[in-house]
């Protein structure tokens, strides 16, 4: 009877040992799955990180001040605009593939500036380094230099600086030097310039015709013309005198004629009438 008893209870004890030895079995197979999704996840985090710190930060913004053309003896400073992560920044040149300087960015972080006390003309760009990333290079200035030729421009209105409000002008540039392009540059906030290649005058120099309009009287049309060589792009002669156009009155309408002599070409000129009742028209194209 004993062992009857005996026998009866171990069924009982055999599915309780059965159970027992099925749970360390169930719990060894989730130990890889835990980890696996735990490696999976710590290898998605390390790629995010690694994308983050080897992305190619955004490209820079470059700029003189003063702006070119810049005459050879003023000293130029350079500005380089990246992000507010930005460590450190490089100039450099076109002619030179090592930097120029090295700056670190000002308390705004987001810029630095490379002061160049002698102005040589070429073309500049610069990169800054961030997150242990260096950004692309920015965009090219070309650093315009006048000054370097004795020679003097003389720019000229044809037929005269008097021009009716809405209408057309010609602007003559003339050089005793044989400089193979002008340009004509317009001063003021709409500040606009034109190049075109020279033509022989029949005194023996050389010269550009610029047509400039429709001329009104609220812009002021204000000009000066420089000469260079093909060869040498970025250096400019010294600038001809300011020319500054006399808007006469509105097209159409009657205009006050100038009081004195007309001025010639290298005066300032005055613009004579600005009506308050003139609508907006068109600013300067220069062709």
């Amino acid at each position: 009877m004993i062992l009857g008893a005996a026998d009866s209870i171990s069924p009982s004890q055999n599915k309780s040992d059965s159970r027992t030895a099925s749970d360390p079995q169930d719990y060894t197979m989730e130990n890889p799955i835990r980890l696996g999704v735990a490696g999976l996840i710590l290898i998605g985090f390390k790629v995010l990180l690694f994308q983050a710190l080897n992305r190619t930060p955004p490209k820079p913004t470059i700029w003189a001040e003063p702006g070119p053309p810049i005459p050879w003896s003023i000293p130029v400073t350079i500005w380089c605009q990246g992000t507010l992560k930005a460590q450190e920044y490089c100039l450099y040149s076109e002619k030179n593939d090592t930097s120029l300087d090295t700056q670190k960015p000002l308390w705004a972080r987001d810029k630095a500036k490379f002061f160049i006390k002698n102005t040589q003309a070429g073309r500049y760009h610069c990169k800054y380094l961030s997150l242990a990333c260096w950004s692309e290079h920015s965009n090219p200035l070309d650093l315009v230099v006048t000054g370097l030729y004795s020679s003097k421009m003389n720019l000229s209105a044809l037929p005269s600086p008097v021009v009716t409000s809405g209408g057309n002008v010609t602007l003559q540039c003339v050089s005793q030097m044989q400089f193979d392009r002008f340009v004509l540059t317009k001063e003021g906030e709409d500040r606009l310039s034109k190049t075109l290649d020279s033509q022989r005058h029949s005194s023996g120099q050389v010269q550009a015709l610029f047509t400039v309009g429709p001329v009104t009287s609220n812009h002021n049309w204000t000009f000066r013309c420089y000469g260079y060589y093909r060869i040498r792009p970025l250096v400019w002669s010294d600038p001809s005198e300011s020319l500054e156009l006399l808007v006469s009155g509105p097209s159409g309408g009657p205009g006050l004629p100038p009081t004195g002599p007309i001025p010639t070409a290298g005066v300032f000129l005055r613009t004579l009438l600005r009506r308050s009742t003139e609508q907006p028209q068109e600013v300067l194209m220069v062709h």
